[in-house]
């Protein structure tokens, strides 16, 4: 696959996705855009792939949007643009951000939206687009209020706040923070420790969490019900519970 400011690497059952316009602080212009979305479809449609890991080459993760090409977009324009992290929690699949540096509008959206973040200790989190007159358009004014509460989104989204790492850590929105040169290998072995559980199991819980937070606790439970009976009738369901029996480990095919 021909991408410009994409990186993408597969290895036993994992993508990484690295942001690569470091020069830029991986700012989000519409070629990176594109390039995410075409990476996204392919382990979207890669059936060995079990877990992605979303990253930013550099000091940053992603700096948010390139302000050169939001100075010319649109109203029109925007409402493409927006949607990244929406094909982040419309993937099937795990998505665990590793936060190296700046998260930042676009950036801290597209983190949010991913299923798991693990931060490094110089990560710096924020949607600052109040500073230029406009206001979050990735889905920061919605998951801001449903990690940390409704008065700390508008705190931060009011004032443009950057926080560092212990900051976010504190408040929800990380999962973890850890030194700058162990955050590779710490979300390679949660990827890992993911990877070799039920790919359909996985599948069906990011479906039931993610309709949750949509609708009202009665119809998440009732969701959660319906997926659960689902999760009885799969091949890894057998296959888990033959290994549990047997005392070995499960050999799942994701089915």
């Amino acid at each position: 696959m021909d991408l410009e400011n994409i990186v993408l690497e597969k290895e036993d059952g994992i993508a990484k996705i690295t942001f690569n316009r470091p020069d830029a602080l991986n700012a989000l212009n519409n070629q990176t855009r594109l390039d995410f979305r075409n990476a996204m479809s392919d382990v979207q449609n890669d059936d060995a792939i079990k877990v992605v890991i979303i990253t930013g080459a550099g000091r940053a993760f992603i700096a948010g949007s390139d302000i050169k090409e939001l100075k010319s977009t649109t109203p029109l324009e925007a409402h493409d643009i927006t949607r990244l992290g929406e094909i982040i929690e419309n993937l099937d699949k795990p998505v665990i951000a590793a936060v190296n540096g700046f998260a930042l509008g676009g950036g801290c959206e597209i983190a949010m939206a991913c299923d798991i973040i693990i931060a490094s200790e110089k990560a710096r989190f924020g949607q600052p687009e109040v500073n230029i007159g406009v206001i979050p358009g990735g889905g920061g004014t919605q998951r801001w209020q449903r990690v940390v509460g409704v008065y700390k989104a508008k705190e931060l989204i009011f004032t443009g706040e950057i926080i560092d790492a212990r900051e976010a850590e504190r408040i929800g929105l990380v999962n973890r923070v850890v030194a700058v040169d162990e955050l590779e290998s710490v979300v390679k072995e949660m990827a890992k420790k993911i990877a070799a559980k039920s790919s359909a199991a996985i599948r069906l819980a990011k479906a039931a969490i993610n309709r949750g937070m949509r609708t009202s606790l009665e119809t998440g439970l009732e969701y959660e019900k319906e997926l659960y009976s689902l999760s009885l009738t799969t091949e890894d369901k057998a296959e888990g519970i033959a290994a549990f029996i047997e005392k070995r480990e499960p050999k799942y095919k994701g089915t």
